[in-house]
């Protein structure tokens, strides 16, 4: 089902298809774009057929090529483009920083992941050169946009599975997640070797770019987010063949937890016996009705929405494009629907927003 999706629909799959051929990327190659922010109101490609759940809307904000993160510094919004750029959110105006000279575009490949350092001094960004590695990357915000210095380089075996989720912490550290290097079913046991990167979520004590192995056992943690109230760490580990997990780590967060992969996908046996202490995951669904790869959010923090949404962590399915709230492990359908969710937002204010590989980036909004 999901094949005929992707052939449908020419999109390709960041978070990490499930079905990955044999070393394959699992989708067309990306074709780059001239597209520029925007923040026109041009019609959405949201289709959304349901009356909105508790008076909650979808506004869109702006268009991008190919929208895959999005990142606060000071009062300003930033988005990276898959296909190498980031631009402010609002104001049009060329790339604040740009990598598209050095760059895959494979299915899983190319701009993956951006944050700014707390000092909004620097941006770090997560991405694939043109064979295929990976690169976390610090960018001075005086120089100029391809002005960028190496923090960790990391041979990719395989071109999925290369996460690209970066995040500074509660406690100021920079977070980057990584996949298990591709394939499928993790061929090398990246992902509970702990003298790898591969299948981790790595910690950098900045100016040391010597990553420390956070956590491990995990697929493709292509998203994860702190929750601005607490500092609880929220993981979307996108599945292999049958399930999609969310993760949580309260605070204060504890380094060295195994989540599993491969030994298993979810709550459930993958390459033999879960290793001893493997956490459990907060919440697991299936691939049924043509999920395929989870998407995960923040925990909602903003005023518009408080009465409806507080407290919990919003989240999607790439292939499903159903938003869905999530607290105390059952999750809640929103009743809104976005195509090919590749990433969430939160500003400043705590309020959300919601991007499409098809370019719209959307707000969360209440229906007044």
């Amino acid at each position: 089902m999901r094949g005929a999706l992707f052939a449908v629909v020419g999109l390709v799959l960041l978070a990490g298809c499930a079905r990955d051929g044999s070393g394959g990327s699992g989708g067309a190659p990306t074709t780059t774009s001239t597209t520029t922010a925007s923040t026109t109101t041009a019609a959405p490609t949201t289709t959304t057929t349901r009356p909105a759940a508790k008076g909650v809307k979808l506004t869109q904000v702006a268009s991008f090529d190919q929208p895959v993160a999005m990142a606060v510094r000071g009062d300003q919004f930033y988005v990276a483009e898959k296909t190498g750029r980031v631009r402010p959110l609002a104001g049009g105006g060329g790339p604040v920083i740009d990598v598209s000279g050095n760059l895959s575009l494979g299915s899983e490949q190319g701009l993956l992941g951006l944050a700014f350092s707390p000092d909004g001094r620097s941006a770090y960004v997560n991405y694939t050169d043109r064979a295929g590695d990976t690169h976390i990357a610090e960018h001075d915000m005086s120089a100029g946009p391809t002005a960028l210095k190496d923090i960790l380089f990391v041979d990719q075996p395989f071109p999925n599975h290369n996460g690209g989720q970066l995040a500074f912490g509660p406690d100021g550290l920079l977070y980057a997640g990584l996949g298990d290097g591709g394939s499928q079913h993790d061929p090398r046991n990246n992902g509970q070797n702990p003298n790898v990167v591969l299948g981790k979520i790595l910690r950098f004590r900045l100016p040391d770019t010597k990553p420390e192995v956070f956590a491990l056992g995990l697929r493709n943690p292509w998203r994860f987010s702190f929750d601005r109230a607490g500092g609880d760490l929220w993981i979307g580990d996108v599945g292999q063949n049958q399930w999609e997990e969310v993760d949580v780590d309260r605070a204060p967060v504890d380094a060295g937890r195994n989540y599993g992969w491969s030994r298993r996908e979810g709550r459930h046996r993958e390459k033999g016996d879960p290793p001893p202490g493997a956490v459990e995951p907060e919440y697991e669904y299936s691939h049924a009705g043509g999920n395929c790869s989870v998407i995960a959010g923040y925990v909602y923090r903003g005023s518009a929405l408080r009465a409806v949404l507080d407290g919990k962590l919003l989240f999607a399915d790439y292939c499903a494009g159903d938003l869905m709230a999530l607290r105390d492990g059952k999750a809640e359908d929103l009743h809104l629907h976005v195509d090919a969710v590749t990433s969430f937002g939160q500003d400043a204010a705590g309020e959300v927003y919601v991007l499409s590989q098809r370019g719209p980036v959307y707000r969360l909004d209440a229906v007044l």
